[in-house]
């Protein structure tokens, strides 16, 4: 920061220096001789490094600068022998050096103060959209621990009960073990999105990663009765992190099986695009969503579902943004939703 300063008062010098010598004649008459153009010259060259400090500096530089023109160049004037009439011209030259001064200077001070308000309004914007997200997630964490929680209580106090049977207990066990592991996928999804590891970026085939997730998820699709089908392109390669990549695929996946129901079936495709890039599309024929909704799918906690956390979606944005790409919701051909994730592409050599 100093020496930008320094290099400011430096060149503002310089160019003090500039004009004094010209308005006393060393530097333009030598070349040219005596003329009234380069006399009129002479006042008007000053004022460039007035502008220049009170543009670097406020009014306060324009009127510091101003006045040390005037103390230097008034030797000049009352030195010279010249008429009353180019006296006074001379002198109302320097009363103009102050108020170019005060002019520049006040317009640049009003644009310094009106960005530092933005600024301040920026950042207030800024802190209280921090605080409602964090109010939001608060709030979205303890809603959904909330009732996990309340089904752990009841089932500890029938397994606690002697009146409890041998199977009840077994089957209360169960649902005891399945909420604790409902709350434990929330809390993971939750810093997932609040704090997520560092990328470790790797030059990784982008096919090999979906087809390695929708075997992964094969098993459950045919439990629900619903068909995956894959396009893909075997040769787009991105720079990304790889399990980070097979997160986003899963939760794509995921979110198109809770859209889908028996008999329906999920397109994934992988392709390159004209512009040099990876294209992934998710599709389902589900129900498909609101326009009004479209907007809001990423947002974290926003769900639709009894029993989603609403983080899966929200991850993804985050995840995709992270890797200099983009992801899009749109209405799939003949009904349902369609996912694209966008991935810069890596050439090979």
């Amino acid at each position: 920061m100093m020496t930008e300063k320094r290099a400011k008062i430096l060149s503002i010098a310089g160019v003090i220096g500039l004009t004094v010598g010209i308005h006393y004649g060393w530097i333009l008459e030598p070349i040219f001789g005596q003329s009234h153009w380069i006399h009129a010259i002479h006042g008007r060259f000053c004022y460039i490094p007035i502008v220049i400090a009170a543009s670097f500096f406020g009014m306060r530089g324009g009127l510091i600068v101003a006045a040390t023109i005037s103390a230097l160049v008034m030797p000049y004037i009352l030195g010279s022998d010249q008429s009353e009439h180019n006296l006074a011209g001379e002198l109302v030259e320097i009363v103009f050096y102050f108020a170019i001064a005060i002019l520049a200077g006040a317009l640049t001070d009003r644009e310094r103060s009106i960005r530092r308000k933005q600024e301040q309004t920026q950042l207030q914007l800024e802190r209280s959209h921090k605080l409602s997200m964090v109010g939001q997630m608060a709030a979205g964490v303890a809603h959904e621990i909330k009732n996990p929680l309340a089904s752990i209580k009841g089932g500890v106090e029938i397994l606690c009960s002697d009146a409890t049977s041998d199977d009840e207990r077994e089957e209360f066990r169960e649902i005891v073990s399945r909420e604790i592991r409902r709350i434990d996928g929330t809390v993971k999804e939750f810093l997932d999105f609040a704090k997520p590891r560092e990328s470790r970026l790797e030059k990784i085939n982008l096919t090999a990663v979906v087809t390695a997730a929708v075997k992964q998820l094969e098993g459950q699709a045919g439990e629900r009765g619903v068909t995956i089908t894959q396009a893909a392109d075997p040769t787009l390669t991105v720079s990304a992190d790889r399990e980070k990549i097979h997160q986003v695929v899963l939760n794509l996946l995921l979110n198109a099986f809770d859209a889908s129901a028996n008999g329906d079936t999920i397109n994934v495709i992988t392709r390159a695009t004209n512009d040099d890039r990876a294209e992934l599309i998710v599709r389902d024929y589900g129900k498909g969503i609101e326009h009004s909704e479209v907007e809001r799918v990423f947002e974290p906690f926003y769900t639709r579902k009894p029993s989603g956390s609403g983080l899966g979606l929200a991850i993804v944005k985050s995840i995709v943004e992270s890797h200099n790409g983009w992801v899009d919701l749109q209405a799939a051909p003949g009904g349902g939703a369609e996912f694209r994730v966008i991935l810069p592409l890596v050439k090979e050599n």
